[in-house]
């Protein structure tokens, strides 16, 4: 990543208090059908986290099947003549005047590894709950789906290392175990994330998908590197980019002092000032990243910690739909 950017997306950057209580605050609309992830902070345990996210996101699904998806991945196309009747969902007619079949799935396979950045740059929150809160939600409430569906999840924590590993299974048994290596885990320290990739693609010899979730504000060569790895040893691999939504806006103003929680470097920046630029190269950054990722055929989703989590349940399924056709 480019040093300016680096300086001032809070990659790893924590504004002092006295800026952190000018910030604005995040909107507070409404999701459509889902808790916002600050009101999930408050419900205790990990476990309860998932099984409510996931659960109301399959609800979700149930209401409007003309989606594409349902509880047992069951999939929607648009009838075809000559297609059996019997596989008419009716209900799904009566609400958008058009006809759809389902089609259920045999039980699979898929052999699902999370791989989770715990770096301390992911402890940054502007309000609401950090990066490193939102990437926990999101891997359980993952793994809880996995599961639920009878597919085996492994879970790696990692900061410039390894830091944990848990092997892919898919007992209910399992993800106790899952749940509990997220729940009990900490910040770690400074971020590399091309060592752990290159280290995680030559253990796990096992095809299957890799779930990524990081703020990947790291060395961009680095870190593309790592993901060529994965998909040169035939794994699919999916990102998803934890941001705050302050470093999304950069919604700062006047003088703010920047501390940088990898290093503990201070910066004091003219916010106003500094926006256009700051914008810029995050813009810069993430088409870059997107083009690698497009060119590798990885799935890229970028993520605020203000959004439900039902967008990213969302992205993964239909990174999975598209995978199997």
């Amino acid at each position: 990543m480019p040093s300016t950017t680096h300086t001032t997306t809070n990659s790893g950057t924590q504004p002092n208090e006295r800026q952190q209580a000018n910030a604005p605050q995040r909107s507070q609309k409404a999701p459509t059908r889902f808790i916002r992830p600050d009101v999930l902070s408050q419900i205790s345990g990990l476990d309860l986290i998932a099984r409510s996210v996931v659960e109301g996101f399959v609800a979700g699904l149930h209401r409007s099947p003309f989606k594409g998806f349902s509880v047992d991945f069951m999939e929607y196309r648009p009838y075809i003549t000559g297609d059996d009747l019997m596989h008419v969902d009716w209900k799904a007619f009566a609400r958008t005047d058009r006809l759809f079949v389902k089609e259920f799935e045999d039980e699979t396979n898929t052999h699902l590894q999370l791989l989770v950045d715990v770096s301390a740059s992911m402890g940054y929150r502007s309000s609401g709950i950090s990066k490193f809160e939102y990437g926990m939600y999101l891997a359980a409430s993952l793994a809880y789906l996995v599961v639920r569906q009878r597919d085996a999840v492994g879970l790696t924590l990692f900061d410039d290392k390894i830091v944990q590993r848990v092997p892919a299974r898919s007992t209910k048994g399992h993800l106790v175990s899952v749940l509990k290596e997220l729940e009990n885990v900490s910040l770690g320290k400074r971020s590399n994330l091309g060592k752990p990739l290159h280290e995680l693609a030559e253990r796990h010899r096992k095809r299957g998908l890799a779930v990524v979730v990081s703020d990947f504000l790291d060395n961009l060569d680095d870190v593309v590197d790592g993901l060529k790895h994965f998909r040169f040893k035939g794994h699919d691999v999916m990102l998803f980019q934890v941001m705050d939504p302050a470093e999304l806006n950069f919604t700062f103003s006047d003088l703010t002092e920047f501390e940088d929680l990898e290093t503990g470097e201070r910066l004091i920046v003219e916010a106003d000032a500094a926006r256009s630029e700051y914008m810029a190269n995050l813009k810069r950054f993430q088409d870059r990243l997107r083009r690698e990722c497009g060119s590798l055929g990885i799935d890229y989703s970028v993520l605020s910690t203000d959004q439900p989590l039902d967008f990213a349940l969302f992205n993964y399924l239909a990174g999975r739909s598209r995978r199997r056709r």
